[in-house]
């Protein structure tokens, strides 16, 4: 048998095991040990079958019927079960000295993609999550070079982030812990290691979007990123000091309130040639945004914790990249700040400069993300010089009125980079929209006291917010998307269970490996 990562999966509270793992104390979600072997089917315990709706039932589900008297056979006749994609079939104690099996349907072999297996894969663990420690999935009815993503969607779907449960309910309680991929050729493990740098990133995301605001302040998760370095990405911090010296008005203005010190983190990985020049993603990172002065409703603020999603999915992609040794240079930088209210809260109708020099008439406390976000891009834009930048950003509401929660709004400067970000959501399923971004929307955000003001009225929200960051990114290649619908499931779909999405890391990290290594 062949574990990937020394079988790095296995979490204590306090520390990750493992190797080239970036520690974080907050860990307390199950994670999958995954592992694939080449041995024949197992002659006992807890057994998930994929299998395709058409064509030959694979060896696998003949042999586990032959040890079962035809179970197998009689329990699909008799549920007309059809093997249709992600659907599943369960059958407790069949025989054969097996617990229970689970028929897991890949729909027609001939469409079976990254998709099809990854929902497949995390059907079968969420139908055994509650039930079993460990269990075998028979995946000979998927083609080799898809094997390891039958690993990623079962460690995605098992997610779990419960460090603050100290009695979960029995009838609920997460129970698996190791599953074991049975395949003809094992040795397709090898492309497990990669992907699961990939998965470790999202769950990295996930966990620090589910952590409450009085944990995760802006010190605290700046401190977290740093742990990046055991991956070696080098991290830099700018404090207060450092941002008011370089002219971050727009930044420090959101932050002015709270008593949790705002950061600029500033990661680096250089895969890349010494003199390349790099990708750049930027995120916002509201750790919680109350709206300030422009208070928010009370009902819901508690979800106000998500407001830095965007900078979230930086500090995992830039994990994933570094965990596989992306072949390019990249910078992250995510900006920090609380957004509170107290009796030196930045004011509606207050002017701030920016670090570019323009200056922002605060029409709205609540629409803060744009403001720090200005400076983080203009700084990285000018400090080093990306071929391109790529921004996240939970940002408004109105992106989630205009595409719901199954797309993110993506505005871009250049048809190039859109078409290469649609394309990686549609190979991730991480979905964008391109929306517009004329200049016929720039009259909506002129001041009349400063050059620009930070809202735009309610009429085309989402746009009149792209707008406002456009005039920070020069003429660089640039993609702002607007994932306030997406950063958040407020139910479970494959391979992303209720709660923090990570939305943002498969779709960039594909972004990269498809167009720039």
């Amino acid at each position: 048998m062949f574990w990937t990562d020394g079988r790095a999966w296995g979490i204590l509270p306090g520390k990750i095991e493992g190797p080239a793992v970036p520690r974080n104390p907050t860990r307390s979600a199950l994670m999958l040990q995954t592992g694939f072997s080449s041995a024949a089917l197992p002659a006992d315990g807890t057994l998930a079958l994929l299998v395709s709706e058409d064509g030959p039932r694979p060896a696998s589900f003949t042999a586990a019927d032959s040890a079962t008297g035809g179970a197998l056979t009689r329990a699909v006749e008799a549920s007309s079960f059809r093997f249709t994609r992600g659907r599943t079939c369960m059958l407790l104690a069949p025989g054969g000295g097996f617990d229970r099996i689970v028929l897991v349907g890949l729909g027609k072999a001939a469409e079976i993609g990254v998709r099809v297996v990854e929902t497949a894969s995390a059907a079968a663990v969420k139908a055994l999550g509650t039930l079993a420690e460990a269990a075998w999935v028979a995946a000979d009815a998927v083609p080799s070079e898809l094997l390891a993503h039958v690993a990623h969607g079962a460690a995605l779907e098992a997610y779990r982030f419960d460090r603050y449960q100290t009695r979960p309910a029995e009838e609920s309680r997460w129970r698996l812990e190791e599953i074991t991929i049975l395949a003809p050729d094992a040795g397709q493990a090898a492309a497990w290691t990669d992907l699961s740098a990939v998965t470790r990133g999202i769950c990295l995301a996930r966990d620090l979007v589910s952590e409450p605001a009085n944990v995760l302040r802006p010190p605290e998760f700046a401190a977290r990123i740093e742990d990046l370095r055991d991956l070696g990405v080098e991290v830099e911090i700018l404090d207060r000091d450092a941002m008011a010296d370089l002219g971050f008005g727009a930044l420090l203005g959101v932050a002015q309130a709270s008593d949790a010190p705002p950061r600029t983190v500033i990661m680096r990985w250089n895969g890349g040639e010494a003199d390349a020049a790099p990708l750049a993603f930027i995120g916002k990172g509201v750790t919680f945004d109350s709206g300030g002065i422009s208070i928010k409703p009370a009902a819901g603020m508690e979800e106000m914790k998500t407001d830095m999603a965007g900078a979230a999915a930086v500090v995992g992609l830039m994990a994933a990249l570094a965990g596989r040794g992306a072949r390019v240079n990249v910078v992250g930088a995510v900006g920090l700040v609380e957004n509170m209210l107290a009796g030196n809260a930045q004011r509606p109708g207050d002017v701030v400069r920016t670090l570019s020099g323009q200056t922002v008439e605060v029409i709205n406390t609540d629409a803060e993300g744009r403001l720090v976000l200005a400076d983080v891009l203009w700084y990285v834009q000018g400090r080093f010089k990306p071929r391109l930048m790529v921004d996240l950003a939970t940002l408004t509401g109105a992106i989630v009125v205009s595409l719901g929660h199954g797309h993110a709004g993506l505005f871009s400067n250049d048809d190039a980079l859109a078409g290469h970000l649609l394309a990686a959501g549609e190979e991730t399923g991480e979905l964008l929209w391109r929306m517009p971004l004329s200049d016929s929307y720039r009259e909506q955000i002129k001041s009349d006291i400063a050059d620009l003001k930070n809202v735009g009225g309610r009429p085309a929200g989402a746009i009149t917010a792209a707008k406002f960051l456009e005039y920070f990114v020069n003429d660089v290649p640039w993609a702002h998307l607007d994932i306030a619908g997406t950063a958040w499931a407020k139910k479970g779909v494959p391979c992303t269970p209720k709660g923090a999405s990570g939305f943002g890391v498969r779709l960039l990290d594909q972004f990269v490996r498809e167009y720039h290594e």
